[in-house]
């Protein structure tokens, strides 16, 4: 099977920025349109999960935000686009890749980013994957998250972002923070994916831009207007957005369906892909 650090890459212009796209499989085969979340590039879509999708029979594409990975880079502080235009950027993607329609999975903001969408461009969206997301946020019926987690979070000194090995130790302490602590973290494979997204980058530090920008207004109280296919994925042990965000998604958008990953924190574990790949090729099955 054709492997993801073998193909070429596109470039696909939006709104005044250019992004750098990827994707992997048969042109003709259901397309999945990939959406990280804060601070993400495409790296942090596990290799592995997007070679399982292509090889069954999927279209899969990832793709850079804005202020990461090889695609167009703004000031660190001073980001110059709101959370409304990363939305506009996967209809971009889309465009740029000659596609009307796509199945979409968001992971974190990615998935937030992915549930507007669907709202605001509903002929572009199949179907809908969230993981590891909220409906909204804070809202008092949504669970906050733990002190002990919260304390864990804040003692992580924040690194000298110039400085690549402790920037990668910075974001492996940090996942391992956010991961699940009933299964042992995968540091090695952590470290590696880190180092590939930290050397893809000109500016590191201004990933830390998405945490500044506008987001895109309030849509809770329209995810009962969303009416695709919809499968809400989530950790048991998420410290960051726990497991009623997910229960709510699910409870809030008609017919979806809710997959519980019993050991996973805020994270998508290559030891869950044997229960999710094939929960998203039933979701988006021709």
């Amino acid at each position: 099977m054709v492997k993801l650090d073998t193909l070429p890459v596109v470039r696909v212009q939006a709104n005044g920025a250019e992004l750098c796209v990827e994707a992997l499989g048969e042109r003709g085969d259901p397309p999945i349109l990939l959406i990280m979340g804060s601070g993400g590039s495409m790296e942090w879509w596990d290799d592995e999960f997007c070679e399982r999708l292509a090889a069954g029979g999927r279209f899969v594409v990832r793709y850079d935000h804005r202020d990461t990975g090889e695609s167009t880079t703004y000031p660190p502080g001073s980001p110059q686009y709101t959370g409304t235009d990363l939305i506009d950027d996967a209809v971009a993607v889309l465009d740029g890749l000659g596609l009307e329609r796509a199945h979409v999975a968001g992971l974190s903001m990615g998935g937030a980013l992915a549930q507007v969408l669907a709202l605001d461009h509903p002929e572009r969206v199949a179907s809908l994957c969230l993981i590891a997301t909220s409906p909204a946020g804070p809202d008092k019926d949504l669970p906050g998250m733990a002190a002990d987690d919260a304390a864990r979070l804040n003692a992580i000194p924040a690194p000298d972002w110039s400085d690549r090995e402790a920037v990668i130790d910075f974001l492996v302490d940090y996942s391992r923070a956010v991961a699940g602590r009933s299964r042992p973290f995968d540091e090695a494979r952590h470290r590696r994916m880190i180092a590939r997204a930290y050397d893809r980058s000109p500016s590191f530090e201004s990933t830390n831009n998405h945490h500044l920008i506008d987001g895109a207004p309030r849509w809770r109280e329209r995810l009962g207007d969303l009416k695709v296919p919809t499968l809400v994925i989530h950790g048991r042990e998420d410290p960051l957005f726990p497991h009623g965000h997910g229960v709510a998604l699910a409870a809030e958008i008609p017919g979806a369906r809710l997959l519980t990953l019993e050991h996973a924190g805020h994270e998508l574990p290559r030891e869950d892909l044997d229960v999710v790949i094939p929960a998203i090729l039933e979701l988006t099955a021709p």
